[in-house]
């Protein structure tokens, strides 16, 4: 006799599943710039233009479709979604393989971004199933699963590929998602009654039956502020780092380890955070990193040594461990389990905008003005979201 929580089954195996989609997502990282100036004989602002315009196209796809594709996992099931987003990253990622030209490239990573959202639909599976008094916990535990494997997928990659070549290394990818695909088929249980077309609860019905709209509104915001806030700092930190080095430091060593410090500390603080939550409430955990999230961001602007900004990035980590497992604790614990699909689609949509907007919002403050001035926006970005959750919880 089976005595396991159905919850509890399917976050192991959706555990495994985002740890090996997040390998495979981030084993393209380090080469694709590479591998867009092999399509053709650019100039250097040719190069950049079209990895920027190519490295955006999922996530801009991605914030546009998936609201749609949560209506559509109301009604038809959350399972069903998941080997939806594994099967067609999987096909254009091997499509991504065979581009002959950078248009052709952009498309299939504008499709893959269409078909990609398995995150985002293993959080709203488990939502549905997970007593809200334990989502913290759970939902801490998850998120590791992903960044577990963003960490590992750039250093195999990197180091693969000048042994198999780039075709090859998005064959992989793709064969490694295609694997999930079959997993999620065979091992994730979901009781779901599918909702026929017309029956379905409309938007403007969902938000309806939420109690505090308010509280859902800041935290979409609060999603796309923190993914804005750090994906305008990341691609700087190299350039930030060969600056702060001392001349005949090794940069590439040392922008790694600066890179990869939030994740580490994010695998191992994230499980005891959202267990945190559970017992105290996400939303005092949430305001108080909120509040050190921007106390952390303005020491970063004025460290000489490396070392210290290590330091920092440890926190942020710790940080981070604390602040999505929040957010989507309070939004299972805000929204109805028969539309869940819908509103932490609407978070994905949110937190890819910011992943978006960040690079553009970075890279225009440092062509600008200094370096050390882009830690200054997502502060004062963090600084008016402090605010906005505060006078959301007062007038709760």
């Amino acid at each position: 006799m089976e005595t396991q929580p159905l919850y509890q089954r399917n976050l192991i195996v959706l555990w495994i599943g985002n740890f090996f989609t997040g390998i495979g997502l981030s084993l393209v990282v380090p080469f694709l710039p590479l591998f867009i100036d092999t399509l053709g004989d650019f100039s250097r602002q040719e190069l950049s233009f079209y990895c920027g315009i190519i490295i955006a196209a999922p996530f801009l796809m991605q914030a546009i479709v998936s609201p749609l594709w949560g209506r559509l996992a109301d009604r038809k099931g959350r399972k069903v979604m998941l080997l939806r987003a594994a099967l067609g990253m999987s096909l254009f990622m091997v499509a991504t393989g065979f581009a002959p030209n950078v248009w052709f490239l952009l498309v299939a990573r504008a499709l893959f971004g269409v078909f990609s959202g398995f995150m985002s639909n293993s959080v709203a599976l488990i939502a549905v199933q997970v007593p809200r008094s334990k989502s913290g916990k759970v939902m801490g535990v998850l998120n590791t699963s992903n960044i577990s494997g963003q960490l590992l997928g750039p250093i195999f990659g990197g180091t693969v590929v000048s042994f198999i070549g780039y075709s090859n290394m998005f064959m992989i990818t793709g064969s490694i998602l295609f694997g999930v695909f079959i997993t999620i088929m065979l091992l994730v249980k979901e009781e779901f009654t599918p909702v026929e077309k017309g029956n379905e609860t409309s938007m403007k019905q969902v938000f309806a039956k939420i109690n505090n709209m308010g509280i859902i509104y800041s935290m979409f915001l609060t999603t796309l502020m923190l993914r804005l806030s750090f994906s305008s700092i990341n691609p700087i930190l190299s350039l930030y780092v060969r600056d702060i080095l001392p001349e005949g430091g090794n940069v590439e060593f040392w922008s790694g380890i600066v890179a990869a410090a939030p994740g580490l500390t994010t695998i191992i603080s994230a499980p005891f955070l959202g267990a945190l939550g559970d017992k105290i409430g996400s939303k005092k955990v949430l305001l108080l990193s909120l509040i050190v999230l921007f106390l952390a961001l303005i020491p970063m602007a004025f460290v000489t040594e490396v070392w210290q900004l290590i330091a920092l990035r440890l926190l942020i980590g710790v940080l981070t461990a604390a602040l999505m497992p929040s957010v989507q604790s309070i939004l299972v614990k805000s929204t109805p389990r028969d539309t869940m699909s819908r509103v932490f689609a609407y978070n994905q949509s949110a937190q890819s905008t910011g992943m978006v907007i960040g690079p553009l919002v970075g890279a225009a403050i440092s062509g600008a003005f200094d370096i050390r001035y882009v830690f200054f926006a997502p502060a004062a970005l963090i600084l008016c979201n402090i605010l906005i959750v505060v006078k959301v919880n007062r007038s709760k």
